[in-house]
């Protein structure tokens, strides 16, 4: 525990200093003396936005439940706080009992985007841990990572201990158990040998990589009996796992200031573009019932107004319209409101839409992805312009007078007319409500820049270079000189940044250190990107952004994520690129035949009704 009046004095510089403090309502209170093994739950990212995430709480939970385990939380220190400490030479602690990095048992971090790769490594250093996991001994924690992006680990191998990879309710019981049992009484390499052993457990140490003349990789070989490649770990019982029952309430608004409520987890829409498409597969749902049984508990325990049903896509739950009327007619009267996070581009999600608005009304927001037909077929992204004329419609003669729209910009195939495309489609949608209802439409338009990401039918494409996507941009703030729209877009340097984290081997982990040292931080948040110092990293590493970021792939080229199995073949995905060069569309599973991902080698006994089960 640190001295009071230090402590004080330094959250007196900060801003939020709520951050920093603990205490919450729900935070877990355990005698770490009477535990076996003592973790923290690291995100690297400002504590609003850990505080909102799902998964975060989902795992403080179901660590918490052991006996042998006290599981306790750290987030990323803004700026301010991190020269605070820096200065006072406070190391970074855990909010339950103030206990530096450095004594705990195991850190785990969960990442969930790479543009927060460099924060890791701040958390790393604050909390008394060397960075590079191979100059760590048997007296530092274990360093171990999860999320989406663990799905391609290289990049952030140099640094973590071991990756989790896929769902990590069950697995991280194992782990512990391990963690239990030989923290104290082997080697660190031998209990890195033992998490090897888990499936769905990937240690970087066991794997060594060799590479071509022409920088790219030759192949890899293994050590110490750990498997080839890692297959990702499914949750089965999804329906009838454990959640939360009194998650922890933030000091500061979060992000997400309401209960989640996860109803579904996985999606078979196949858009060529998206990776948790494919690396949460297969499809689970949880009953009507068990949504409304856990809302109903969840915000009596919690004391929000709000609940939000949590999935890639809720309007594809199968039970989403019951749902809705169920837990607007009970909680309703109450003053709580249902939100739905993600929606298709159709009329019926307008009218789910619209029977949330008779207890708040809320925004509407769309991801047509692309301006024309012709690249919608390419991406996948099943949905006519007619149909979105019809959401549109749905949403003005409801009530809505401002909708948000989103797009990507940089597609592979993408001409500026598909870009002027998106200007098409916006006049027309503000014209039919004008001709409609007289009403003027206001539309704001966000355009995200495309990036290839790993064990998606896209991972081979290139990525469109900084002056390329400039151009885009040009040609799309032109084509959308209309009033009563808003357009925002990503900057270019932030796009190429995350193609190169997103698609990278082990060798960009040099330019990730070197970025560091350079001062980058929180390289998702614009007031804080500092592209200078990863340009600077880049050319003192000999680390080439375009190789990794703008360099198209042949199908024979060894890729950085081979060693993991995500569950979908590479031939499915070879077979969706190749569609998507015909402008061939693929329709969702669960709506008609197997299309053959492979998803059913993980999960065999739960192949029924396509690729969805319930419990």
């Amino acid at each position: 525990m640190f001295v009071t009046t230090e402590f004080d004095r330094i959250l007196g510089r900060v801003a939020k200093p709520g951050r920093y403090v603990g205490g919450e309502t729900n935070a877990v209170t355990k005698d770490p003396g009477s535990v076996a093994v003592r973790a923290a739950l690291a995100f690297p990212d400002v504590y609003e936005v850990g505080m909102s995430s799902l998964g975060f709480q989902i795992l403080y939970d179901c660590i918490n439940r052991r006996d042998d385990t006290y599981c306790e939380r750290v987030f990323a220190p803004w700026p301010d706080m991190e020269q605070a400490l820096r200065e006072s030479g406070m190391p970074l602690y855990t909010l339950e009992t103030f206990t530096p990095l450095r004594e705990m048992d195991l850190v785990g971090f969960s990442l969930g985007s790479e543009t927060t790769y460099t924060n890791v490594l701040t958390c790393l250093d604050l909390g008394g841990i060397p960075l590079l996991a191979s100059e760590r001994t048997d007296e530092h924690p274990l360093v171990v990572a999860g999320g989406h992006c663990a799905f391609n680990p290289e990049p952030m191998a140099p640094f973590v201990d071991a990756f989790v990879i896929g769902e990590g309710e069950e697995v991280v019981h194992e782990i512990l158990d391990v963690v239990a049992d030989s923290r104290r009484s082997v080697s660190r390499r031998d209990l890195l040998r033992r998490l090897a052993g888990i499936e769905g457990v990937y240690v970087p140490a066991f794997y060594e990589w060799k590479w071509d003349e022409d920088g790219t990789l030759a192949g890899w070989t293994v050590s110490d009996g750990a498997p080839r490649q890692v297959r990702k770990r499914v949750v089965r019982a999804f329906g009838s796992m454990d959640y939360p029952r009194s998650p922890v309430i933030p000091n500061v608004e979060a992000v997400h200031d309401r209960v989640a409520v996860e109803v579904m987890r996985g999606c078979t829409q196949g858009c060529r573009f998206c990776q948790a498409g494919i690396i949460t597969r297969p499809v689970r749902e949880r009953s009507v019932e068990q949504v409304r049984e856990r809302t109903e508990h969840l915000l009596r325990a919690t004391g929000y107004d709000e609940v939000s049903l949590v999935s890639l896509s809720t309007a594809d739950y199968t039970g989403v319209e019951c749902t809705v009327r169920q837990l607007t007619e009970q909680f309703g009267p109450e003053g709580v409101g249902v939100s739905l996070p993600s929606l298709r581009v159709d009329a019926f999600s307008v009218e789910l839409s619209a029977q949330i608005q008779k207890v708040r009304k809320t925004g509407l927001t769309f991801a047509p992805e692309a301006g024309t037909e012709r690249m919608r077929r390419v991406i996948n992204k099943n949905i006519s312009e007619e149909e979105i004329f019809a959401a549109a419609e749905a949403a003005w003669r409801h009530g809505w007078r401002r909708i948000k729209l989103y797009f990507m910009i940089g597609l592979s195939g993408e001409t500026d007319d598909d870009i002027r495309g998106i200007g098409r489609l916006v006049a027309e949608i503000q014209r039919r409500a004008r001709k409609g209802t007289g009403i003027k439409l206001e539309i704001s338009v966000g355009a995200s820049s495309f990036v290839p990401k790993p064990h998606t039918p896209f991972q081979w494409r290139a990525q469109a270079t900084p002056e390329e996507l400039k151009h885009k941009v040009e040609v799309l703030k032109d084509s959308l000189r209309l009033p009563g729209v808003k357009l925002s877009w990503d900057e270019p340097g932030e796009s190429q940044l995350e193609g190169v984290l997103a698609r990278g081997d082990r060798r960009v982990g040099s330019a990730i250190l070197e970025a560091w040292k350079n001062g980058a931080r929180f390289d998702s948040w614009h007031e804080c990107l500092n592209l200078e110092a990863w340009e600077n990293a880049f050319q003192d590493t000999g680390v080439s952004p375009a190789f990794y970021a703008n360099r198209a792939r042949p199908y024979s080229e060894v890729l950085p994520w081979d060693t993991i199995d995500s569950g979908v073949t590479k031939k499915y995905l070879m077979l969706e690129d190749q569609r998507a060069v015909i402008e061939a569309s693929t329709p969702d599973c669960r709506e008609g035949k197997c299309h053959g991902c492979g998803i059913f080698r993980l999960m065999p006994e739960h192949a029924v009704h396509g690729t969805c089960y319930h419990d």
